[in-house]
């Protein structure tokens, strides 16, 4: 690519202070929306070709680290419990410790120390409120009850929609599992996998490392075996138990050197070692035998 001065239209060559990049690429710029497209049939492949560049960039960044339990600042798994009260999510383990040291059944929460609301009508007033509040978590929350039709609500997908979008607006990248689910199931929506795609993708640039494996997945049956593999590494890192035998069959089959293997098997091992707990094994313990 030849050397484009930004200091100039790239379409008539008038210069300024009022200059707008392409919002696609940032490569060139120009002065106005006319120019744009009058510039666009001789801009669009080297537009393209750059944006798709740098959205790949976004995609196989390292996600930052999980959030961590309020109580123990471990990292949290996927099976936390969000506390309406006061819009924690706190580790399954430190509920059920809590609940041990109290000799009490009852769900109280283990950070604020709301006594529980054991009624449907309460817990869903909480979540109401904390949505009012600006809570994408509780938006989050709120549309997976409308969508499953749960806690005393009709099933109405147009209306978990609605919140998972608005939530993913916000910042939160868990709502764009939500939504691409949604379309990968074709439930409430039509199925579109493309759609789909896009919002996993949208997740897991937002850092949320739960999609990972699908666009996996997704980019195995596509024949894009290298980019199946860097998601693969990815959820590896974060303790994902299928990714990793996905990096194992593609380092028998040729597709992953020994070093990127190993890399993975330390690094998923590091996860699982992070968030283990004697309290965290306790749940898991129960949960196999109920």
């Amino acid at each position: 690519m030849s050397a484009v001065d930004v200091s100039q239209c790239a379409a008539c060559g008038k210069g300024g202070d009022g200059l707008k990049a392409c919002t696609a690429c940032k490569l060139v710029k120009y002065c106005n929306v006319t120019c744009q497209k009058a510039h666009r049939p001789k801009h669009k492949k080297e537009c393209k070709k750059r944006a798709s560049e740098i959205f790949d960039e976004a995609l196989f960044k390292t996600p930052p680290p999980r959030d961590d339990c309020p109580i123990c600042f471990l990292p949290l798994s996927l099976n936390d419990q969000y506390q309406v009260c006061c819009g924690k999510t706190v580790c399954v383990g430190c509920i059920y410790g809590d609940m041990m040291a109290r000799s009490s059944l009852d769900f109280d929460c283990p950070f604020c120390r709301t006594p529980a609301t054991t009624s449907e009508n309460g817990l869903l007033e909480g979540t109401k409120k904390r949505v009012e509040a600006g809570d994408v978590n509780a938006m989050l929350k709120l549309g997976c009850q409308y969508y499953k039709g749960h806690s005393g609500l009709p099933q109405d997908y147009n209306k978990a929609l609605e919140l998972w979008h608005r939530a993913a607006k916000l910042g939160c990248a868990k709502s764009h599992y939500s939504i691409a689910n949604a379309y990968a199931q074709g439930v409430g929506v039509e199925k579109d996998m493309k759609k789909a795609k896009h919002h996993w993708e949208l997740g897991a640039i937002g850092g949320d490392d739960t999609p990972r494996y699908n666009l996996g997945v997704i980019e195995v049956n596509a024949g894009n075996t290298n980019r199946a593999m860097k998601h693969f590494m990815i959820a590896a890192e974060f303790g994902c138990d299928d990714s990793l035998k996905e990096i194992q069959r593609g380092f028998s089959d040729g597709h992953v050197t020994k070093d990127d293997f190993e890399k993975a098997l330390r690094a998923h091992k590091e996860f699982k070692d992070e968030v283990q707990s004697d309290q965290r094994d306790a749940v898991d313990a129960v949960r196999r035998i109920l």
